[in-house]
């Protein structure tokens, strides 16, 4: 019975330890400590994708080309994505002059009747403010997704330099300083 029990145990810490608890969703293969950043993504081109704003209009990624674009795949009920917006709306206020534009994309099933209002009237703490989302918010679904190479939960970010070329994939909670310093280094 003893050794069962230490079997049952060890099976446990194994499991775990082999765990992601960084992200919602799906999250299959995600670093400890927030250090996901994938260059094996880097300096792919950005994917042929359009999508719908809040207000029905149309947005391409091509349309952001010249920027520094922080694509963030999201969902209001994402807990890690709470603690990463407040990030990146400071992002946005710090470097919107030097050509970054952070896309949120909304990944919610119930699309924007449930997303709008959440945009609307959520405020973060940002930096002891209470702010709304500044940077654009887009619908995104699963064959979004798909284009990007697949989404193993959220939120799942992508980093696109001024001409077009993923430069870094971030799955799960990114880590402010690392990601604070990926986007300088394409200002």
């Amino acid at each position: 019975m003893r050794r069962f029990s230490y079997v049952l145990l060890f099976m446990a810490v194994l499991w775990m330890a082999s765990t992601d608890f960084s992200g919602c969703g799906k999250s299959l293969n995600v670093s400890a400590g927030g250090k996901n950043a994938s260059d094996s993504a880097k300096f792919k081109s950005e994917p042929d994708v359009t999508f719908k704003d809040l207000n029905g209009k149309k947005v391409t990624l091509e349309s952001l080309k010249g920027k520094v674009v922080f694509v963030n795949f999201w969902a209001t009920y994402c807990e890690p994505c709470r603690i990463e917006t407040p990030w990146l709306i400071e992002f946005q206020q710090k470097y919107a002059s030097k050509g970054f534009t952070v896309l949120g994309v909304a990944m919610d099933e119930q699309g924007l009747e449930i997303v709008e209002p959440f945009v609307r009237a959520t405020e973060f703490d940002v930096n002891g403010q209470q702010e709304k989302f500044n940077y654009p918010i887009v619908l995104g679904d699963d064959d979004i997704g798909d284009k990007f190479g697949g989404l193993f939960g959220y939120p799942t970010s992508f980093l696109i330099s001024r001409d077009g070329r993923i430069h870094k994939k971030y799955i799960g909670l990114s880590d402010y300083d690392e990601l604070n310093q990926a986007i300088q280094s394409l200002l």
